[in-house]
């Protein structure tokens, strides 16, 4: 909002200096400093509020033995809805709301933002259980479905099905070469592999958030990395000069997704104020599911999901040690035949427990070396992913 009333204050009475609001820079670098403000001042009140009035407080499970698990019980959590407020509010005061791009990253976080909350509330509200887990994926399924329609038709986008891939000198993949041996069909039905492809990212990345956010700290420190490599490639996309200069895919208007991915880190580091261990507030579901929603719309709107695997690598470990271990333990019992209630050796699983932060927490190493560890690891990953631009 503050966009349009600086560009009409520019161009309508001459004010001195209203014109630097036409700097995406510039908005950027407000936008992430607001967001950072709104944490900061209204992250103790908040706390207080949902400790006091509401009692919302988190339900950490004391038997699995994990470090500090019956003071965390003591902690609120539905932290995400600050996350949320912090990342909307200088979105609108600081984008272009016109841009569709902007649109979506809104539409983005306020649904599974919703979704989060309504797991979070109904685990307050009737036990542990929460929202059935295909109640969530079907949100998440549906998110994918309308973001990738939206790409493929909307008219303030290209409509193409070319991406980035990474590492190869024409760094520029066609998911049309996909259905290629459809032959005359192949132009009508590439948009299905598409959105079936997106719908995937998405449904991945959120759950992998989602399963990342276990200790005190990690997911937040995590995505305020994640999202900090994601707005400078949305930066220099939506530039045609660094474009061309680093022979990457040009995308018009998609530059103003930096106001909206600087709100984001804002809003993380923000949060990473309060969640750094030990915790006074947790962000729950309705922070993680938003997070790892908004990271992986965010990646194919640039253009950039291929690069996911990399930039998000420590959501595909602690994906894979889940994966991993429930696959082994299935195998285990029906080759030993145990009962129902007898559980798998813990010596004999290939971790000790998951998602994988547990798994070191479980080896003895504290959980504030565990979270460091993690997000020096998202470092590098980050700076190896924007390192992709000329590693071809």
């Amino acid at each position: 909002m503050l966009y349009y009333l600086f560009d009409w204050l520019d161009k309508s009475l001459d004010v001195p200096g209203a014109g630097v609001f036409q700097y995406i820079s510039f908005r950027s670098a407000a936008s992430m400093v607001t967001s950072l403000l709104i944490m900061l001042l209204l992250g103790k009140p908040f706390i207080r509020f949902m400790k006091n009035r509401l009692g919302m407080m988190d339900e950490v499970r004391t038997e699995l033995g994990l470090e500090g698990a019956s003071r965390k019980a003591q902690t609120p959590t539905m932290g995400g809805l600050l996350i949320l407020f912090a990342i909307i509010v200088p979105t609108l005061l600081f984008a272009q709301l016109d841009n569709v791009y902007v649109q979506i990253m809104l539409g983005t976080t306020v649904w599974m933002g919703l979704v989060g909350f309504l797991d979070d509330y109904l685990k307050k509200t009737r036990g542990k259980a929460g929202l059935p887990g295909k109640y969530k994926v079907l949100a998440q399924v549906l998110l994918g479905l309308v973001v990738g329609l939206l790409i493929i038709h909307h008219p303030g986008i290209s409509g193409s099905t070319t991406t980035t891939i990474p590492f190869v000198k024409n760094n520029e993949f066609d998911y049309a070469w996909l259905v290629t041996w459809m032959g005359s069909w192949a132009q009508d039905l590439v948009w299905v592999v598409y959105v079936l492809v997106i719908v995937l990212i998405v449904t991945a990345v959120s759950n992998a958030s989602n399963l990342t956010d276990g200790i005190d700290g990690i997911a937040t420190g995590v995505a305020a990395v994640n999202g900090g490599a994601l707005a400078l490639l949305a930066w220099v996309s939506g530039n045609v000069v660094m474009a061309s200069y680093l022979n990457t895919m040009y995308l018009p208007n998609i530059g103003e997704l930096a106001v909206f991915s600087t709100a984001f880190v804002g809003a993380t580091l923000g949060f990473l104020w309060f969640n750094s261990h030990p915790a006074e507030i947790f962000m729950g579901d309705t922070g993680s599911l938003a997070i790892g929603s908004i990271i992986a719309v965010f990646a194919v709107l640039i253009k950039k999901e291929l690069l996911l695997p990399v930039l998000c690598g420590i959501y595909v470990v602690e994906n894979l040690s889940v994966i991993v271990q429930t696959s082994f333990c299935k195998s285990y019992r029906r080759r030993h035949k145990l009962k129902p209630d007898e559980v798998v050796p813990v010596e004999k699983r290939p971790f000790r427990m998951t998602p994988l932060h547990h798994h070191y927490q479980k080896k003895g190493v504290a959980e504030e070396k565990v979270v460091m560890r993690f997000i020096i690891i998202a470092i590098l990953l980050a700076i190896f992913t924007l390192s992709t631009l000329k590693l071809r």
